[in-house]
């Protein structure tokens, strides 16, 4: 497993070992003791999530407020995504900053996103499959979303017309949002 840091805190690029050969692959995308040993992070993970999209679906930007915020584990099982993690903690330098990656079934990557972010991707395949781990039980009353194109941000989606949810259509601006992050 290699780990990749980034210029925002604790935010990782995970890239798993892949054993292959003429029949296939194998791969272990996630082992507890290791992740605690190679990150340095005592994270423990009580919730699994996936989704299926089609190709121009855009889902974000999500989190959770305290007590119930969450860190993830993300990875994208078939297809592939352009995802974003946008900083909300307001004691980093990064606070209001993205960071952009391409996660698919191929490369493999992983994204390791602390509490503290909100989190968005835009789906290039159809038929995608994107999984996540969570170290929190989802709550409908901590949920909360940032508008994905909100002009604060600055995110190059590399999209002007995504298929969006209501919830996603009808997000709050940075501004608006009062950060319980630090």
């Amino acid at each position: 497993m290699k780990i990749e840091s980034t210029v925002f805190r604790d935010l990782l690029i995970i890239t798993p070992d892949v054993f292959g050969d003429d029949r296939g692959y194998f791969f272990e995308p996630f082992n507890e003791a290791r992740f605690r040993v190679e990150t340095g992070l005592n994270i423990t993970f009580v919730q699994d999530n996936e989704s299926m999209s089609r190709k121009n679906v855009l889902r974000g930007l999500h989190f959770q407020v305290p007590p119930k915020s969450q860190a993830k584990l993300i990875r994208v099982t078939r297809g592939a995504v352009l995802d974003v993690v946008v900083d909300l903690r307001t004691n980093e330098p990064t606070f209001g900053q993205h960071f952009k990656i391409v996660l698919s079934g191929e490369n493999k990557q992983q994204l390791f996103v602390p509490e503290g972010f909100a989190h968005g991707f835009y789906v290039l395949e159809d038929q995608t499959v994107f999984s996540y781990k969570c170290s929190n039980y989802y709550s409908k009353e901590h949920d909360r979303s940032l508008l994905w194109n909100d002009p604060a941000l600055k995110i190059d989606w590399e999209v002007d017309s995504p298929e969006l949810s209501e919830k996603d259509r009808n997000a709050m601006k940075l501004e608006a949002f009062d950060s319980p992050f630090f």
